[in-house]
């Protein structure tokens, strides 16, 4: 991934260079945070972030080990307490007191996380295909397939084998969606090749870590006085009919958006996507 002119770096707690990019509003309002999923990184948010530049300042951030921040030479402090962490750094360094949250997968675990640890810094949430409770079957191909695709020699090659994977999720997915997929998840190494834009130790950290989260249901109990929409891909293997149905439960305002023809996770492109993030937004002071 490329950087950009409006890249910012920050220092994490611990002294790693995290990389973030600031899109700027010329409007007041409470900023949008976007964080990504596992493997991903702020590409994931570029055209949602220049979607909402116009009404609302968007930071995108790389979480530690992911596109241009700073691999962490101890890959145990690659989990979701950590990355919170640096959330909150960059936020206090920006003098930033509230934002709205949109997390894709395990960056919206990071937003239920930040809910249960200050509250009253979080003016509203988008839930990307998660919740505080996932699929064993999905959360076990997430943790067995990190940062495991198997070398490529060109971006076509890549393209490809990313499709493979990945069409069962994004049926009628463009060539060019694809392309994005994959130019958005990868960077050329110093030999033109295109390699996973990951620090793999992310992968196996999932892999080897016990889940440190705590009861995220009582962590997801904490958005009872926080307006939030669960984007809910409907052939997701993460998020199934009956965890949303406990979610509602849990908070009956919920807004549950479900998302057709897209599994883990929705891209934010998408209509219904677009309508139940402006609706938010416009919620939000």
């Amino acid at each position: 991934m490329p950087p950009f002119e409006n890249a910012r770096y920050f220092r994490s707690s611990d002294g790693l260079r995290l990389y973030y990019r600031d899109f700027a509003s010329s409007k007041g309002g409470t900023p949008v945070l976007c964080l990504p999923g596992l493997t991903r990184n702020s590409g994931d948010f570029e055209d949602l972030a220049s979607y909402l530049s116009d009404r609302r300042r968007v930071l995108t951030p790389d979480f530690r080990g992911r596109g241009l921040s700073d691999y962490d030479p101890e890959w145990r402090n690659y989990h979701v307490s950590t990355y919170v962490q640096d959330v909150w750094t960059l936020l206090d360094s920006l003098a930033i007191e509230k934002v709205i949250v949109v997390g894709t997968s395990l960056g919206g675990i990071c937003a239920i996380a930040m809910s249960a640890q200050q509250n009253e810094r979080v003016a509203g949430v988008v839930l990307n295909d998660i919740g505080p409770e996932v699929n064993p079957a999905g959360a076990k191909r997430v943790r067995e397939n990190a940062g495991r695709a198997k070398p490529v020699r060109s971006w076509d090659e890549a393209i490809a084998q990313f499709r493979r994977s990945y069409a069962h999720f994004f049926p009628g997915l463009s060539d060019l969606g694809w392309q994005n997929l994959v130019h958005r998840g990868y960077r050329e190494n110093e030999q033109g090749i295109p390699e996973l834009d990951v620090d793999l130790n992310v992968g196996e950290a999932a892999r080897r870590l016990k889940p440190n989260t705590g009861d995220l249901w009582k962590m997801f109990d904490t958005l009872s006085n926080i307006p939030a929409v669960l984007l809910w891909g409907v052939l997701s293997d993460l998020l199934t009919e009956d965890i949303v149905r406990k979610m509602q439960a849990r908070k009956p305002d919920l807004e549950v958006v479900p998302v057709s023809k897209r599994g883990h996770v929705p891209l934010l492109n998408e209509p219904e996507c677009r309508a139940a993030i402006d609706s938010l937004i416009d919620r939000v002071l």
